[in-house]
């Protein structure tokens, strides 16, 4: 147990001794503090430990944070204010700096490697040009060919004057009254006359091999009008199918050609079994063969059977039934009796012969007979001009090909008929171009 304690009161001149924080507890001798009242109460032990604590801690915190710094501004003049630095050029130069001998030539090797490379393909470009723009010039070509040099590296080459390959591909090349689609070779063993890349004077082709494409597209827009449609079939076949106007009628219009190879340049079509249908009325086929010519359709000949108008029309004419070889007494009899008639012109040899007869003699003379039958006679008229030979010009596909500049030989080797047109295979050796 705790032994009693004086509590002394400090008169007033004596505060100056003592913190002014609040009062002050100690135990102090009886003489010392006269005024002092005696208690024997027992002190309450939180009331001491709450003495010794600050009033207001969070606030003796913050004044002595404000005084440190003020001390260390107070100490310390204002330093500027610099942005941090994120560069390390330092380091990458370094980094090359601390490479061995050889990883240094290494990379010096590889940047030399790529400059040649770029101006290998530099003198490339340049040359296939040149050399397109040749071709152009004397070939006389309306857009220059694409030209492409194989190879690598072709420095190289330019300075050993010799190339190994070179393709050329030529697009629409005029030949006589058609243009052949694409014209494509491949050019090897090809010796350069020039001192160097950007003087190329000419060439020398040593073997060439090529080919000729014929488009049918093209056939049908150039011969075919729109109205002629050109198609393959077999191997040396082109069908061709459409219509043909002819004073003022559309007639349909069959022809085939034949494709074969005229000497070592040349192609030529044979073009047979050309005809024109005018309705279901007659067929003309151009010629001066007994089968050719204007002849009634087989539909037409069965209705002359019962249409007794044109019948007696055609049996009136006296040339006509000596053609038939019906005797004058039948045709007499026919003329007289419809029973009798129908008898003639329903036989089956009576048909025969009028389908066999050519109508273009009989317009000569009979031009009201055609008018009996159905047919214009301008129609007829202008199927007499149309012979043979003008049908056949208009849709002939034979060309010459065309003279190549330089020295040399170009020749044909083979003529196919492909779906999209017709392809021709050349060959040519000691070609020369330029100078």
């Amino acid at each position: 147990m705790r032994s009693p304690h004086r509590i002394a009161t400090l008169p007033p001149d004596h505060n100056q001794a003592y913190p002014s924080d609040g009062w002050h507890a100690e135990s102090v001798p009886p003489e010392a503090t006269p005024e002092a009242v005696e208690t024997t109460a027992p002190l309450n032990p939180y009331d001491e430990l709450g003495a010794l604590a600050s009033p207001n801690p969070l606030e003796d915190f913050l004044h002595e944070t404000d005084d440190d710094d003020n001390a260390d501004e107070a100490g310390k003049p204002d330093a500027p204010w610099q942005p941090p630095n994120h560069r390390r050029g330092s380091r990458r130069r370094n980094r090359f700096a601390g490479l061995p001998l050889a990883a240094k030539a290494v990379v010096a090797l590889v940047v030399l490697a790529a400059f040649l490379a770029l101006g290998d393909r530099w003198a490339l470009l340049y040359a296939e040009h040149e050399a397109a723009e040749k071709l152009k010039d004397s070939m006389h070509l309306s857009a220059a060919p694409e030209v492409e040099i194989e190879g690598f590296p072709f420095l190289t080459q330019v300075f050993d004057k010799r190339v190994d390959k070179v393709k050329v591909t030529v697009p629409d090349v005029a030949a006589d009254r058609i243009s052949l689609a694409q014209v494509s070779a491949t050019a090897t063993d090809v010796k350069i006359t020039g001192d160097g890349p950007t003087d190329i004077k000419g060439a020398l082709i040593r073997e060439m091999k090529g080919e000729v494409l014929l488009s049918f597209d093209d056939l049908n827009r150039e011969l075919g009008a729109s109205q002629v449609t050109f198609t393959g079939h077999g191997r040396d076949q082109v069908l061709a199918r459409g219509t043909l106007p002819v004073a003022g009628h559309d007639l349909k219009l069959r022809a085939d050609a034949r494709i074969q190879r005229n000497g070592d340049r040349g192609i030529s079509t044979d073009i047979g079994r050309m005809s024109l249908q005018i309705g279901d009325l007659a067929t003309y086929r151009p010629g001066t063969r007994e089968s050719e010519g204007l002849h009634l359709s087989k539909a037409s000949a069965d209705r002359l059977g019962e249409e007794t108008a044109k019948a007696k029309a055609l049996l009136s004419v006296p040339s006509i039934v000596k053609r038939l070889g019906v005797p004058d007494s039948v045709v007499s009899g026919a003329l007289k009796s419809d029973t009798k008639l129908n008898e003639l012109v329903g036989s089956p040899r009576f048909v025969n012969d009028v389908m066999g007869l050519n109508l273009i003699d009989v317009a000569m003379g009979h031009p009201e007979l055609l008018k009996k039958l159905g047919l214009d006679p301008a129609l007829l008229k202008g199927l007499s001009q149309l012979t043979r030979p003008v049908l056949a010009d208009r849709l002939t596909l034979a060309f010459q090909l065309p003279k190549l500049p330089g020295t040399g030989n170009v020749w044909l080797q083979d003529v196919s008929v492909r779906k999209d047109g017709i392809r021709v295979l050349l060959s040519g050796s000691g070609l020369g171009i330029g100078k």
